[in-house]
């Protein structure tokens, strides 16, 4: 081997060895946006808990975990294509359309849900009883408008109601709000706010601080039963480079939602901490243990939305089975 050649394939070996380090080091690194809401609950767990940190130790790897609040789901979506997260959280509606649009390139699908919960349609227009009585002169908040898993639930229930050429009827009165300001103002009044879409444990404060707020849709009624409001997704790129974080990470989701279940108290104490919320302990212990609320995992009554929103071409690609849009992990099989 002359010296030129010799030195090539030093160089070569120096470039690989660089490249497993950087693989070896990417493995540990994990950054995960929630949103606002009790929905986000086995996720305030595994925070406090560090649980994904005791996971990622049994698999040999020390992890650097990071959270991101964001609010919205076009917000979730572009923090995950733009590799600002690895893990996105947000409802049902987002992870169709970041899948439906990644299909073949980066392919985001579904990790995990974190657990059943209906959201309310609530309104302190007392002449507001069904979703039929809204006027131009209303407002409804959702946290964003056409993309939100409310917004889609919306656009579900319209073509329901009116037909399919009408689902996005309703889309022209709704506005962008986070939550938290979104339930001030239903609980307030007064405002051009007159709807709220939201999601636990807005809806529950809002239904206890205004006696004109009551309830004109619950998503259970439009999705067919007890259904994956919220759901984590991340790209098939960090799912397969990362196989210990990422089995750390799922490893973590599930021993949250066992210690949720055998654990209220402790986990609406846990919640408050982290999310720093200003919410009255016992309500919050009333939706955790709402008999309509399940901590669970495996997504369920997803795809019911998913044939919808193809049908009404707000998504191109028909998914056969929700193994389609989620990866095909144990927790996915049972499914739905």
């Amino acid at each position: 081997m002359n010296h030129i050649a010799r030195k090539a394939a030093s160089l070569a070996v120096g470039l690989g060895l660089l490249a497993g380090s950087l693989a070896a080091h990417a493995e540990g690194q994990i950054r995960i946006a929630e949103q606002f809401g009790i929905v986000y609950l086995l996720l305030n767990v595994a925070q406090e808990q560090k649980l994904i940190e005791k996971h990622a130790k049994a698999e040999g790897i020390d992890a650097k975990v990071e959270w991101v609040k964001l609010s919205g789901g076009s917000a979730v979506n572009d923090a995950l294509l733009s590799g600002n997260i690895e893990i996105a959280g947000a409802g049902v509606g987002p992870l169709l359309t970041i899948w439906d649009r990644t299909k073949g390139r980066q392919n985001v699908k579904g990790v995990a849900s974190l657990g059943n919960f209906p959201y309310y349609l609530v309104s302190n227009n007392p002449a507001v009883k069904t979703i039929a009585d809204f006027s131009d002169k209303d407002r409804i908040a959702v946290p964003a408008v056409g993309v939100s898993v409310q917004s889609r639930v919306l656009q579900f229930a319209s073509a329901k109601l009116w037909g399919d050429k009408d689902f996005a009827r309703l889309d022209k009165i709704s506005v962008a709000v986070p939550h938290p300001d979104a339930a001030a103002a239903i609980i307030k009044g007064g405002t051009e706010i007159s709807a709220h879409f939201g999601n636990p444990p807005f809806q529950e404060q809002e239904l206890a601080g205004n006696p004109q707020a009551h309830i004109v849709l619950n998503s259970y009624q439009v999705l067919g039963g007890p259904a994956s409001a919220t759901v984590l997704y991340a790209t098939e790129k960090f799912r397969s480079e990362n196989p210990k974080t990422y089995k750390a990470f799922l490893d973590a989701l599930n021993e949250a939602a066992a210690f949720v279940t055998a654990n209220p108290e402790k986990a609406a104490d846990i919640y408050i901490k982290v999310s720093n919320a200003k919410i009255d302990r016992d309500l919050l212990l009333k939706i955790i243990k709402n008999p309509e609320v399940q901590f669970k995992t495996t997504p369920q009554n997803t795809y019911a939305l998913a044939e919808f929103m193809h049908r009404v071409g707000a998504i191109k690609n028909k998914p056969a089975s929700v193994k389609d849009y989620f990866f095909d992990d144990a927790l996915v099989s049972g499914g739905n």
